[in-house]
């Protein structure tokens, strides 16, 4: 089947975000053969495989991992990863700076190998707000100039971001429900530490788009970089009532406790944080 932006729905800026890696990183990525981004109108976009590889590379970097064992890693890992696999459950790290393993679910494997292998506990708290990965979907010609806007304001983020921002506020002005525009928005906000600015984002977003479980735990992010710690709990727990597997929401909601002294609670989201992971 032919490339399309359905199979390749995320643009360089995307990937960047979501991998951690610079644009260097990535191109080089793409000259080794372990990315293969497709052009469409003008702008390489890629696949969930490449967002994986991205990923990968960057955790296994972080890890002291060295390039050649980074590199053998990645391939093993594309000859066994689904085409479709998503990117938001699988995880690689290394234990003891040699062996590389690979994480999806409750599923743990060596990458060399293949062995199944106990669990690794080297995740470390989350609190940057979550970006959105929005992929436009047919529709109405309505929905489709929507989505035109928001993805002209999205490649604007890198080039021009005062230009970026103001599109994604005039998109809301006239979509005042488009929750992916708040996420970016506010994610935009966050990276350029105007937390107050972002909080009153994400307070108008919760009016338009309540059922949302990650416009609540990026206000609950938010909160607690101004340091209204009850309002960030109140809406950490919230985001868990829509979505009680939000992993961060766990993750932040226990520590937030641990340091305001309510040990039970904070035990509470520590255990199911451990579980869910």
């Amino acid at each position: 089947m032919a490339a399309s932006v359905e199979t390749h729905p995320y643009t360089l800026a995307v990937v960047r975000r979501m991998s951690g890696l610079s644009r260097h990183a990535i191109a080089r990525l793409v000259e080794l053969g372990f990315v293969s981004p497709v052009l469409r109108e003008r702008k390489y976009r890629y696949s969930f495989q490449d967002a994986v590889l991205l990923r990968s590379a960057f955790e296994l970097r972080a890890a002291n991992i060295p390039t050649r064992r980074l590199l053998a890693a990645l391939r093993r890992l594309r000859q066994r990863l689904p085409p479709d696999a998503p990117t938001a459950g699988l995880r690689l790290g290394s234990d003891d700076g040699q062996r590389i393993a690979v994480r999806s679910g409750a599923l743990r494997w060596e990458a060399a190998s293949g062995q199944i292998m106990l669990e690794l506990d080297a995740a470390d708290r989350s609190s940057a707000v979550h970006r959105s990965e929005h992929l436009a979907k047919s529709g109405s010609a309505t929905d489709r100039a929507v989505d035109t806007r928001f993805a002209q304001a999205e490649a604007l983020e890198d080039v021009d971001p005062i230009a970026a921002e103001r599109a994604y506020r005039a998109l809301l002005h006239d979509d005042p429900g488009h929750a992916h525009a708040y996420l970016n928005l506010g994610f935009m906000l966050c990276e350029a530490q105007r937390f107050e600015e972002a909080e009153s984002l994400y307070r108008d977003a919760r009016r338009h788009c309540e059922d949302d479980p990650l416009i609540l735990f990026n206000h609950a992010v938010a909160l607690e970089a101004i340091g209204r710690n009850d309002k960030a709990l109140a809406a950490y727990e919230q985001s868990l009532i829509l979505d009680p597997q939000l992993l961060d929401a766990h993750q932040n909601a226990a520590l937030l406790y641990s340091q305001m002294g309510k040990p039970q609670m904070a035990i509470l989201h520590f255990s199911a944080y451990r579980r869910l992971r």
